[in-house]
């Protein structure tokens, strides 16, 4: 393991050699690097067993926009897994139990999103139509997987912080694992038992969900996914460090630093699968991608307890799920009327005659600053 490797390398050097942050950006790099290398035979691999998209919309104009992707390979996420897979392998130190977890919740989803693609893809239900798994099945397993996230980081937050007190009373550490840390306030909200619960389910089902609804448009999802992880990839590495922690009026989680190292295989991943995703894309990401991308950017969020800066730092994310609960909504009250032309968003602008690589872009451009937003209110509390 790499992560026993640097530590041997920076014995009686300065910390940055073996810090979190130093790890997580070998990560961006391998990340990419594993994505791009393994990228053409992966592809190769899903067009020879005809794991193509089938883009069907109940729009007419939008299906002859998207006519152009029929037949492109999807479950591409399979590269982004196996690539934040590897990296957390080689450069975590996996006796942390945040990033076990991790794995949990990456692989749980992984799975998830791959058995939903598949029944896409192979599966005749539903009265002789191809279709996935139904909405009530995939929220029974991100709601368990939510639930059992909870227990385990509640009580592993109530150890090592009975650990810290017994062993030295004024280390910065204590009691900070179920405060709830609110945007511009210095003072957070301690929670019950319950409400961590109930709060981990709704972060880790709606983060997941989000970004599949997200995951439109070539490039959009993944370029997205990109800049929100880079931006907890700087948050969890403050919340991890006691002295920066307290410097910024974050509440300090003893082990939540490791997490950078995982927020940066995310950006590595999901930039090499950029390479191959961008306008025209040669492969999608599929559910295979998308839930496990999502839930592990709600996962980190919940561990450092910035569940609400999550919504300032994803805010593309919320706006597009937030869109589609608006036409949904206004849909059934006005029997039948759209409140946009599609949702999610982005097929909003699409149809309303911007480019693909013209809304694309532009999304791209609000997420960064969604996610620069996010990191100046560091300074604002």
């Amino acid at each position: 393991m790499l992560y026993h490797l640097f530590y041997w390398l920076a014995e009686g050097k300065p910390y940055a050699y073996h810090s979190p942050l130093f790890r997580a950006t070998m990560a961006i790099l391998l990340g990419f690097l594993i994505v791009w290398a393994l990228g053409p035979r992966v592809i190769r691999t899903l067009m020879r067993l005809k794991i193509g998209d089938r883009p069907e919309f109940d729009h007419e104009a939008l299906n002859r926009l998207t006519q152009i992707k029929k037949n492109t390979p999807t479950m591409g996420g399979v590269l982004i897994v196996a690539a934040i897979l590897g990296c957390v392998l080689l450069l975590a130190d996996l006796t942390n139990f945040y990033v076990r977890m991790g794995l949990v919740c990456l692989l749980w989803l992984a799975v998830l999103g791959g058995i939903d693609d598949w029944l896409k893809l192979t599966a005749t239900r539903r009265a002789g139509t191809r279709d996935g798994l139904r909405l009530w099945e995939k929220m029974v397993f991100q709601i368990a997987l939510g639930a059992l996230l909870a227990m385990f980081i509640l009580r592993t937050g109530k150890a090592i912080s009975e650990q810290d007190r017994f062993l030295d009373p004024s280390i910065p550490y204590s009691s900070y694992y179920n405060v709830l840390s609110v945007p511009f306030y210095k003072h957070g909200i301690v929670l019950g038992a319950p409400a961590f619960a109930l709060i981990a389910v709704v972060v880790i089902a709606g983060t997941s969900n989000a970004v599949n609804l997200t995951d439109g448009l070539d490039g959009l999802a993944s370029g997205c996914v990109v800049l929100t992880a880079f931006a907890f990839m700087i948050l969890a590495y403050v919340v991890g460090s006691a002295e920066l922690a307290e410097r910024l009026l974050f509440f300090p989680i003893r082990g939540a630093g490791e997490l950078a190292v995982l927020c940066g295989a995310v950006v590595g991943a999901c930039l090499g699968f950029l390479w191959y995703n961008a306008y025209p894309a040669q492969v999608f990401m599929g559910d295979t991608g998308a839930l496990p991308l999502g839930g592990l950017m709600g996962y980190v969020a919940i561990v450092t307890r910035l569940e609400l800066m999550l919504f300032i730092v994803g805010g593309i994310f919320v706006v597009e799920a937030v869109s589609v609960l608006i036409q949904i909504f206004y849909y059934k009250s006005t029997g039948g009327r759209r409140f946009f032309r599609c949702a999610p968003l982005h097929h909003h602008f699409h149809l309303g005659g911007w480019t693909e690589t013209q809304v694309v872009t532009r999304f791209w451009l609000l997420a960064a600053l969604f996610a620069a937003f996010a990191l100046a209110t560091m300074k604002l509390r």
